[in-house]
């Protein structure tokens, strides 16, 4: 297994991992064809500010990817180039899960945020991937406060 950025090529990779995570069960290959082709035409327009990393196995199938959105902030005296980041869509197969593939994909995720000049990068977790997130050293602020939309 190994963690690599992803690029135009993957897209369809992208897009299995992720429809495996999020998709139904009865969805047909029309379907899925249009969320790649949805997924390609969404990164084309967010590429500058969005990177994808993806687990491969050795046959190279894409088993695993996270998302990593690099957020400008509005610049402070001392400071004209801040940025932020967030880790997003981060899925490893089931089969492939207690593996460290997740652990291998957020520790590329968030470097390449830091190496991007990231002051800080934050995560909206499931309930279930919070365990995780603490173990690599993610923590809650009382900073740091979200509204949720009513709509």
């Amino acid at each position: 297994m190994h963690i690599e950025r992803a690029g135009p090529d993957d897209v369809r990779g992208l897009a299995r991992v992720k429809w495996i995570d999020r998709a139904a069960d009865d969805a047909g290959d029309a379907e899925f064809d249009s969320f790649v082709t949805a997924l390609s035409s969404w990164w084309d327009d967010h590429r500058a500010t969005h990177s994808a990393f993806v687990a491969r196995t050795i046959d190279d199938e894409i088993v695993g990817a996270a998302w990593v959105a690099l957020l400008p902030r509005v610049p402070s005296p001392g400071a004209s180039n801040r940025l932020s980041a967030d880790i997003q869509s981060v899925f490893v197969l089931p089969e492939h899960r207690g593996e460290g593939v997740a652990t291998a994909l957020v520790d590329a995720a968030t470097a390449h945020a830091h190496g991007a000049g990231a002051s800080r990068v934050t995560v909206h977790s499931s309930e279930r991937a919070v365990p995780v997130y603490r173990r690599l050293g993610f923590a809650g602020s009382p900073k740091l406060l979200q509204r949720i939309s009513e709509a």
